[in-house]
């Protein structure tokens, strides 16, 4: 009789988890650790990593960029990103409904990718504003060292409100494994999804969201703000290879929550992009020192900085989906490919991107994006895709996974730079983009910010 009561006991319980399913205390514990460690990426991380690639007049006025732009754009997320980027609604925005996070509250959930698996809402906000912030805040490394401090945080809140909330919308929105049941349930998912969603663009992390998106945003800026004063005439070296490497070291040690984080669960696949952002940050390191190498005859500290940065940038769409194999292959190429964007790419754009925003971010999103395409396929130990009516793998194509993958790729392209071309003419009007010459010349330290890094 005690063992009747048990079963029912446990079956009452059972359709009352199945009615709504409570958040794990070890996948909301994971995701606020990742959360934490995107925000060690942008501050200190990126901050860092392009604070020694300027010159030390210029230092500070960097690092106010990043750290002040991640702290207006995680303000922007709360009153109205987040429920444009996240809230139900068209192909390419999503709804007001969320407007001020309206109706969130400590009881809310959010869908992860498995069915049945849900964390606290205010988690996932939390972490798409991270991402959200850092987008924005790479694209500063393009014009740095010339541009007015107004006009870059002008210049944030316009490009993240119409480049980075649509895309994000559009990769990354959709209803959720738990509506999906049958084909009929799987159409009304589709139809309601992002654009790129429904057309079966992959991307784990942001390759496109973030990557792209940034570094084409950079490639305009750098193009419409003009090269620096003396560019190609005078020694514009990094200042402080150091931190560099520092910076580099924390945004390796970041992405790690950046790229796991994006599993929303602490599970095996979160594990995978653990081993897959290790693997091909390291291929890439060892493959851009090798190339630099014997093209330059030595081997540099900024090169094996940036090689880790492009394999972490090419691994990132791909860090769910694909083996490790298949990661350490990704950076191989995206160290040797992403060399040639910041040296040959860049000589035939002819743009002064500072600190090669287009030529490491830009490129390996691309290289990252369509190499996704090609190693999750089963057969190159990926993931597959996983088909939520079957509750299975599905079967690959990979020619269609390509075609799905270029689609991610061009709408990141064209979106970015149409939204930016406009922003940067925006900006123009209203601030005006650059410091005057003599100011720069001085420094924007001790011209915008009236201080210096360092007293010698």
């Amino acid at each position: 009789m005690k063992r009747l009561v048990a079963i029912v006991a446990l079956a009452g319980a059972t359709a009352q988890a199945a009615a709504a399913p409570v958040p794990d205390k070890g996948d909301t514990a994971w995701m606020t650790v990742a959360t934490v460690l995107v925000v060690l990426m942008t501050i200190p991380g990126l901050a860092m990593f392009y604070g020694g690639l300027v010159r030390a007049k210029n230092m500070l006025s960097v690092l106010m960029q990043v750290f002040v732009v991640f702290s207006l754009i995680s303000v922007l997320w709360l009153l109205y990103g987040y429920t444009l980027a996240f809230g139900g609604g068209g192909a390419f925005y999503g709804g007001f409904d969320k407007l001020f996070l309206k109706g969130v509250t400590v009881e809310s959930v959010a869908t992860t990718f498995s069915k049945g698996v849900v964390i606290p809402e205010l988690t996932f906000i939390a972490f798409q504003a991270t991402f959200a912030a850092i987008a924005c805040a790479l694209i500063v490394g393009a014009f740095a060292e010339r541009m007015r401090f107004s006009a870059a945080l002008l210049f944030s809140a316009i490009w993240f409100t119409f480049a980075y909330l649509p895309m994000a919308h559009m990769a990354w929105y959709w209803n959720g494994p738990d509506a999906i049941t049958d084909a009929v349930s799987l159409e009304k998912v589709t139809a309601t999804a992002g654009w790129l969603w429904a057309r079966g663009a992959l991307d784990f992390a942001g390759g496109t969201v973030v990557h792209i998106n940034a570094g084409v945003a950079g490639l305009v800026g750098a193009w419409l703000v003009g090269k620096r004063v003396g560019y190609g005439k005078e020694s514009m070296a990094p200042h402080s290879l150091t931190t560099t490497m520092i910076g580099a070291s924390l945004l390796w040690v970041g992405w790690f929550g950046f790229n796991a984080g994006s599993n929303l669960e602490a599970s095996g696949s979160a594990a995978l992009a653990v081993v897959n952002t290790l693997a091909a940050t390291a291929a890439a390191t060892l493959s851009w020192t090798l190339a630099e190498g014997l093209l330059k005859g030595k081997p540099s500290m900024l090169g094996a900085a940036s090689g880790a940065v492009a394999g972490l940038v090419a691994i990132t769409p791909a860090c769910g989906f694909v083996g490790p194999m298949g990661a350490i292959a990704i950076g191989l190429a995206a160290g040797a490919v992403c060399l040639w964007g910041v040296n040959g790419l860049k000589k035939l754009l002819g743009a002064d991107d500072a600190l090669d925003v287009f030529g490491i971010h830009g490129v390996g999103g691309i290289v990252g994006a369509m190499l996704t395409g090609v190693f999750v396929s089963p057969e190159l130990g990926g993931t597959g895709v996983y088909d939520y009516v079957a509750n299975r793998v599905g079967d690959f194509s990979m020619g269609a996974q390509l075609v799905s993958q270029f689609w991610g790729v061009a709408t990141a392209i064209v979106w970015s730079a149409a939204v930016s071309f406009a922003a940067f003419k925006v900006v123009e009007r209203v601030t005006g983009l650059r410091v005057p010459e003599e100011e720069e010349r001085v420094g924007l330290d001790i011209t915008s910010h009236g201080e210096t890094a360092y007293h010698h």
